[in-house]
Formats: structure tokens, sequence, C-alpha cells
């Protein structure tokens, strides 16, 4: 107790000898305390609004017009994310394996792939929409369907995923590279076993943010996968996801208190997943 009231007496001091970063450390906490806040108004008042409009026809098996279900839009937003990964991030994580292992530094090509990346990640979802429903939804045939809605999506984190799996694969210290070559390891043994275990928890970390988009995300599926709200068939069928039966239900301006609730199951089925993914983290990181 002693060295904490010794520090703050000393960070008194400072600020009276200096008023500016007085201000700057009131500015920061500010800036603390209103991001918390405004956090927990949206969630309380998301949870204020929407459980008491919980009821059980929300989750029946089959939509109509008069239970308005969110259960096939909840199984949709579960098959529409398992599939968005499963192909973005083994392509996320091997590009960023390239660009930090394999690639010379300052290779052209590097820079021409990391500015495509950024610029990707600044386009505006409904332009990815626009393109998934000329070339997928169009040109390849595939109609409105969860498979023309996931690979929409895949372009969509694709570079969030390898800029975040970048960044986890150069912290790792280049003193595990040098003692797994002077032990005799090749390149490929070095990565696979030493460099990408050491980076898991920065990478599930882009992962966990690319999963909040492909939940959250609406401009870019109405155009391809479309809003019908049904359990599909197979991944050709075509199906609304949980943010894009929100959306409806309050576009339509009949099932507002719905739209309210099936927030309340959005926010609790992103809690989830994060909490999953850092549970693996930990465990993958103990292992």
């Amino acid at each position: 107790m002693q060295i904490n009231k010794r520090s703050l007496s000393d960070k008194l001091k400072e600020y009276k000898k200096s008023p500016m970063s007085a201000l700057l450390a009131i500015l920061v906490y500010l800036a603390g305390i209103i991001t918390f806040a405004v956090l927990i108004y949206l969630v309380v008042y998301i949870l204020v609004r929407g459980i008491p409009n919980l009821t059980l026809d929300l989750f029946s098996w089959t939509y109509t017009s008069d239970n308005v279900s969110m259960l096939p839009s909840i199984i949709n937003t579960l098959i529409m994310t398992a599939i968005s990964l499963l192909i973005s991030v083994p392509l996320g994580v091997f590009a960023a394996i390239f660009l930090v292992e394999y690639s010379a530094k300052g290779s052209r090509l590097v820079k021409v792939i990391r500015i495509t990346a950024e610029t990707l990640s600044g386009i505006p979802s409904i332009v990815y929409g626009l393109f998934g429903m000329l070339f997928f939804v169009t040109s390849l045939k595939w109609g409105m369907s969860i498979l023309a809605g996931a690979f929409t999506l895949v372009i969509m984190v694709l570079p969030l995923i390898m800029r975040t799996a970048e960044e986890a694969l150069k912290s790792v210290p280049d003193s595990y590279r040098e003692a797994s070559f002077g032990l005799g390891a090749g390149k490929l043994r070095t990565v696979f076993r030493i460099v990408l275990p050491s980076a898991i928890p920065g990478i599930l970390a882009g992962v966990i943010l690319a999963t909040g988009r492909i939940v959250g995300e609406t401009a870019a599926l109405i155009y391809t996968a479309g809003t019908i709200a049904e359990i599909p068939d197979n991944i050709l069928s075509s199906g609304r996801t949980l943010a894009v039966h929100m959306y409806v239900l309050s576009s339509e301006g009949l099932y507002v208190n719905q739209a309210y609730a099936t927030a309340v199951v959005l926010l609790l089925l992103v809690l989830v997943i994060n909490w999953l993914s850092g549970f693996v983290a930990k465990k993958l990181t103990k292992a």
C-alpha cells in the first residue's frame, strides 16, 4: 500500500509540474469511461427491450407470419459461419505464413499483397454483395444460396484473418526459429511445429473478429444468400441469417418487438462464439 501511495503522490507532483500531462491523463480516462459506458448502455438497452419479447414461438422449427420464428435463421447462421471459416482460415493463415516465412524481405509481390489486403478491408460490404451477386449468383449460376453467401463472406474476412495472422507470426521471437534450426529441424517443421503453435492466440483473435463480422453481416448476404426464412436442404438453397432476419423484421415495421428479441439472441450467440474461441485458444496454448 505504501508503494501505491508513493507512486500516486509522484504522479500528482508530476501533474502539478506539467498541466499538459494532467490534461492528457484526464482525456485518456474520459475516453475509457465513455467507451465502457456506451458499450454497457447498448447491451442493457438490447436486453431490456428484447428479453420480455422472447417466447417459445420464436424458436419454432418452421417460420410463419404468425410466429416469425428465428430458429431457421440461427441454423443458417451457424452453417454460414462454419463454411466461411473453413475456407477463409486456412487460406488466410497459409498466406500469412508465405508472407512472413518464405517471401523475400522487401519483395514487390509482398508489398502488392499487403496493399491489396488493406484495400479490400476498407471496401463497404454492399460492394461485396454486388460482386457476389454478379459473380457467384449470376456468372457461376449458384443462385441465391448459402454457398454464394459463404464465398462472399470469405472474400470479406480473408484480409482480416491474413493480416492478424501475419502480425501474430511476426511476434514470435526469431530465437525460436534459430533454436529449431540449430537442432536440425527443417524450414517446414519449424514453421508448423514451433512458429505456428506459438502464434495461435494471435491468429484466433483474428478469427474471433472475422466471426463477429460474419455473424453480423446483412448487406452482402441480402444479395447473395437471400431472405428466405427456411432451413436449407443443401448449401445451394437460399436462407437468411440471424442478422438478416432481424433487419427484415425491423424494416417491415410489424415485428419490432420480435426484432429486439432476435437482437438478444444474436448478442448471446456472438458472446458464446467468442467464449468458445477463447477456451480453445487457452487449451491449444497449454498443449
